[in-house]
C-alpha cells in the first residue's frame, strides 16, 4: 500500500502558497499544508486569504501539478470564540478543496470547549472539511486522551478528527494505547517528525521545538516506528520539519525532499526481514 504524503506548512513555511503547491509536486508529495491564520496575531503566515490573485495563482498550481491542498492553519478555540471569525479561511478552504483545517484547544473549561467545538464542527460542516483537532502538551488539549475526552464530549459531530503530531506524543503523557483507543473515523492525517523525548521541557522550549527546532525523524529519541506502526497504514503523512539551523543550508525544494526521504522509512511498508 503506497502512502500518500503532504507537505506541510513548517517544512515550507518558506514559500508562498502556489511556490509550496510546485515544490511538493517537484519532490512527491500529494498535498500541501497551508497557514493561511497565523498561530498567534503578528506571528507568520502565509498571504492569501483577501488576496484574490495568490488564490488565482494557488489554484493553477495545483490544476498544473495535481497536489492537493490538505489542511489549513489554524483556529484556536479560546474562551472567547466565535466561529464566524474564520469564514474567510473556510471559503478559502472550500476553493481549494481542502480536507481539513487543524484546530488548537486554549479554554481550560473543558465543557464550554467541547461546545464551542462542536459549534465550530457545524459551522464548517457545508465546507465539506474535517476540524482536526491537535493535541500539544501546553495546551488546555495536552494528550490525546483529552483530545477524545472533549469531542466525544462535543457529540462526535460527523467531521470532527483528532491530529496526531509525533512531536506532542513524544512529549505528553501519551501512550501507544491512548493512540490504538482512537476511533478510525476520527484519523485523517498524523505529522511525523522527531525530537528529544520526555516531560521535563519547559512550555518555552516544547513551543520553541515545535516552531524552530524540530529533527528528521531518527535523529530523536522519539518512538516514530512504534507510533506509526500504531496508527492506520492507510493514513496520510504530513511531512512536518522545520529547523531554522540545518534549512539556512538548504533551498525549500532541497529541504522538502531530505524530510520526505527522512519519513519515508518510518511509515512506507518495510519487506519480510528488513530491520524495524
Amino acid at each position: 500500500m503506497s502512502r500518500s504524503y503532504s507537505l506541510a506548512y513548517l517544512t515550507s513555511h518558506r514559500c508562498t502558497p502556489p511556490e509550496a503547491v510546485r515544490v511538493a509536486a517537484a519532490n512527491g508529495y500529494a498535498f500541501v499544508g497551508l497557514r493561511l491564520w497565523p498561530n498567534a496575531p503578528g506571528a507568520p503566515q502565509q498571504q492569501l486569504l483577501g488576496r484574490l490573485e495568490v488564490l488565482r495563482e494557488t489554484l493553477a498550481a495545483q490544476r498544473d501539478t495535481g497536489v492537493g491542498v490538505f489542511d489549513l492553519e489554524i483556529i484556536r478555540i479560546g474562551e472567547q470564540f466565535d466561529p464566524h471569525t474564520w469564514d474567510a479561511l473556510y471559503d478559502a478552504g472550500a476553493a481549494l478543496k481542502a480536507k481539513a483545517i487543524l484546530v488548537a484547544g486554549d479554554d481550560t473549561d473543558e465543557a464550554r470547549l467541547a461546545a464551542n467545538y462542536a459549534r465550530l464542527c457545524e459551522v464548517m460542516q457545508p465546507y465539506g472539511m474535517t476540524a482536526d483537532l491537535e493535541f500539544m502538551p501546553w495546551t488546555a488539549v495536552p494528550d490525546a486522551k483529552s483530545a477524545l475526552r472533549i469531542i466525544t464530549m462535543a457529540g462526535k459531530p460527523a467531521n470532527a478528527g483528532i491530529l496526531v503530531d509525533a512531536l506532542h506524543f513524544g512529549r505528553s503523557h501519551t501512550t501507544l494505547e491512548d493512540i490504538r483507543a482512537i476511533p478510525r473515523e476520527l484519523l485523517h492525517y498524523a505529522q511525523i517528525c522527531d525530537a528529544e523525548a520526555g516531560l521535563h521541557f519547559t512550555t518555552e522550549q516544547m513551543i520553541h521545538s515545535a516552531r524552530c527546532e524540530r529533527l528528521l525523524p531518527g535523529d530523536g529519541t522519539i518512538a516514530v516506528q512504534a507510533l506509526f506502526d500504531a496508527l492506520p497504514a492507510d493514513l496520510t503523512i504530513s511531512v512536518e520539519v522545520v529547523n531554522f539551523a540545518r534549512e539556512a543550508n538548504a533551498k525549500p525544494s532541497e529541504w522538502a525532499a531530505l524530510c520526505l526521504a527522512a519519513s519515508r522509512s518510518y511509515v512506507e511498508p518495510r519487506q519480510a526481514g528488513a530491520p524495524g
